[in-house]
């Protein structure tokens, strides 16, 4: 049995192979345990056409600089996870993979990591396996007719691999509106029961919109500045990974709008009538993330192309009249539903009282748990709107090894 390391991850994705990097800066002994492959989430929790949000440039780890031909175009997740192989290599970092982690707990000081080959000890363990990885559906999706194929938009492959028949995909952020655009452009009849999401152009004033938003620190807004009244977190704006997606888009190109998906009832599918609204919020988002861009460029005194008009935004709005509120399901053809309403993360392996909320999602403060050397790196909106990116993995995995090594 080996010694006490210095620090155990947990997961081989960008956050857990980005701390890894800095701990071997640090000059401390650990291992990364990774229940599957590198990457793993990357690969099999992707649709075939999907690419990454942020553009190539921002799209790199710790110790890695970009050279490519084109810093501000988006990578595919298959190219992404070649790139995350090959900084295993690069960097020669000390990761095991097809080892999953069974459970954790504190015994006799120290961290004890249990595994099928065994038990590591260590001083301090870094659980890098994210809050998205685990879907999340209405507690009423079970009582939908069992003809209806549902699946998660973490399972969507293509339009191909979904039965005949039209497709209603519930939740129109991230994966829900670029899922339906998927789909669309295959020639599939869809659905979408949109929500109250906001929405980002891709390009602005001759740049990336991320970047803007990158450059004039808007994503580093902190957490605790983000929590919405109902003490939840907003949902990240809808953003193309190389072009705008907008409702008014994803109409144009024949997906029927509706409003938030209700359930079922007599053979029906109900849906609210929230649509307008949805629209409007999804237009203020867009509106208020370019002016926060022009008062930047202005304050920095920058030289920047004027705004233009995004044709994604000013295509003109399809919507069914009157507004839908029910679907007759014999008639409407609809044979698939694609659940895009969100992820938490699974750590019921975490056997630590008080590491933990109420509803096993993790305890922490930008990133440190509450057990001295607990930390978790990669959650979605941890310490910033940037935590949980590909982009803010640096900046925060840097902190956290800094604070650990500290101990």
């Amino acid at each position: 049995m080996e010694g006490i390391l210095d620090s155990v991850v947990i997961g081989a994705g960008s956050a857990g192979l980005g701390a890894s990097y800095f701990l071997k800066q640090q000059g401390l002994k650990h291992c990364v345990l990774e229940r599957s492959r590198i990457g793993e989430t990357w690969r099999m929790q992707r649709w075939d056409s999907f690419r990454l949000n942020s553009p190539n440039i921002r799209s790199i780890l710790p110790g890695d600089s970009y050279s490519g031909a084109d810093p501000w175009g988006a990578i595919t997740h298959h190219e992404f996870v070649a790139y995350l192989e090959s900084y295993v290599e690069r960097h020669r970092l000390p990761v095991r993979t097809g080892i999953p982690v069974q459970e954790l707990t504190r015994d006799d000081g120290h961290y004890r990591v249990a595994t099928p080959d065994g038990t590591i000890r260590a001083c301090n363990v870094v659980i890098a396996t994210g809050n998205l990885n685990c879907p999340v559906r209405p507690s009423w999706s079970a009582e939908l007719p069992s003809a209806l194929r549902q699946i998660d938009s973490s399972a969507y492959r293509s339009a191909a691999a979904l039965d005949d028949g039209a497709v209603l995909v519930v939740g129109s952020g991230q994966s829900g509106g670029q899922i339906a655009e998927d789909l669309a452009l295959a020639g599939r009849s869809v659905f979408l029961a949109t929500c109250r999401n906001g929405r980002w152009v891709r390009h602005y004033r001759g740049g990336s919109m991320l970047n803007w938003l990158t450059l004039s620190g808007h994503l580093d807004l902190p957490r605790r500045e983000l929590i919405l009244p109902s003490g939840k977190l907003p949902a990240r704006p809808l953003l193309g990974a190389t072009h705008t997606i907008s409702l008014q888009s994803l109409s144009a190109q024949g997906v029927v709008l509706l409003g938030r998906f209700l359930g079922v009832d007599n053979g029906s599918l109900i849906f609210g009538e929230e649509l307008d609204d949805h629209i409007r919020f999804a237009d203020e988002v867009s509106a208020d993330a370019k002016r926060l861009v022009d008062q930047y460029i202005e304050r920095a005194g920058l030289q920047a192309p004027p705004a233009e008009d995004d044709p994604a935004e000013t295509i003109e709005l399809h919507l069914p009249s009157p507004p839908i509120r029910s679907i007759d399901l014999a008639a409407s053809g609809i044979s698939s539903i694609i659940w895009s309403t969100g992820f938490t993360g699974d750590f019921g392996w975490v056997g630590l009282p008080g590491a933990l909320d109420a509803t096993g999602q993790p305890l922490h403060e930008d990133g440190i748990g509450v057990d001295p050397g607990i930390y978790f790196a990669g959650l979605d909106l941890a310490s910033t709107r940037k935590s949980g990116t590909v982009p803010g993995i640096a900046e925060e995995v840097a902190r956290l090894v800094d604070h650990l090594a500290k101990r």
